[in-house]
């Protein structure tokens, strides 16, 4: 799955249009590395995401296309 996707699918940023841009903004990371948002996400993955001066670090969980909006915790573990 795409990693713009991804992010917003599990709900980590709101809008797919706003990972699109804080991925070409190189905000966020896949497995340490600076990520395009065509990225493929799997399993194990760890991805980063830089909130101004906030940072989140997560390990996927799962891949889904679609899910509800309570599950979609289950997609990812804080790290």
């Amino acid at each position: 799955m795409r990693l713009d996707k991804y992010l917003k699918v599990s709900r980590l940023i709101k809008r797919r249009t706003v990972a699109n841009d804080a991925c070409d903004a190189g905000r966020v990371t896949l497995n340490d590395k600076v990520a395009r948002a065509s990225a493929d996400v799997k399993i194990g993955d760890v991805i980063g995401i830089e909130f101004g001066n906030k940072s989140v670090k997560v390990k996927v969980l799962d891949v889904k296309e679609t899910i509800h909006k309570e599950d979609a915790n289950d997609m990812f573990e804080y790290l």
